[in-house]
C-alpha cells in the first residue's frame, strides 16, 4: 500500500480550488460577469449600432451597424506582391470622406460618413499569391475577396 503525503494532498487541493475560478470577462460592481470583448469591430453581427466602425481584413463577411452621422474606416493591410484593390461601396447610405493617412504599397484604405439610413456593401479583393518573378515559377490565379455589409440607422 502506498502512503500519500500531506504535501501531495495540499497540492491537489490547490489545483482543484483553482479550477472553475476563471471568468471570460470582467466582474462589475453588481457581481455579474460581462462578456469577453469581441474580436471584431463594434456594432458587428447583430450588436448595437456604433457611431464609428474600424474594419480590417479579419472582418470579412461581417455585418456592421453604424448610426447616421457616424464613420466607417477600412484598413486592409496588403503587400506590394499581393495588393488589395481599392475598396468599393455599393449603396447610397455612405459618403466617401478623406481617410487621412498615408497608404503603404499594397494597402487599401477608405473612410465613409453614414449619411442616410440604408445598407451598403463594401468590397475589395487581392491575389492569393504573388505573381511569378522568374521563368518556371508557378502562376497562381486565385483571388481573396473581402466584403462587409454596413447597415446605417
Amino acid at each position: 500500500m502506498r502512503r500519500t503525503t500531506p504535501l501531495a494532498l495540499a497540492a491537489a487541493a490547490l489545483l482543484l480550488a483553482g479550477c472553475g475560478s476563471q471568468s471570460d470577462g470582467d466582474t462589475g460592481s453588481n457581481g455579474k460577469v460581462s462578456p469577453a470583448p469581441s474580436s471584431h469591430a463594434p456594432g458587428t453581427d447583430g450588436g448595437a449600432c456604433a457611431s464609428q466602425a474600424e474594419l480590417k481584413a479579419g472582418d470579412d463577411g461581417h455585418t456592421v451597424c453604424v448610426t447616421k452621422g457616424g464613420e466607417v474606416r477600412v484598413t486592409l493591410d496588403g503587400t506590394k506582391e499581393r495588393p488589395w484593390k481599392p475598396v468599393s461601396a455599393s449603396g447610397t447610405a455612405l459618403k466617401g470622406i478623406n481617410a487621412g493617412f498615408v497608404i503603404q504599397p499594397g494597402d487599401a484604405t477608405a473612410a465613409y460618413q453614414a449619411v442616410s439610413a440604408g445598407t451598403v456593401r463594401l468590397t475589395s479583393s487581392r491575389p492569393l499569391c504573388a505573381e511569378p518573378t522568374a521563368p518556371g515559377e508557378v502562376s497562381c490565379k486565385g483571388i481573396q475577396e473581402w466584403s462587409v455589409t454596413v447597415r446605417v440607422r
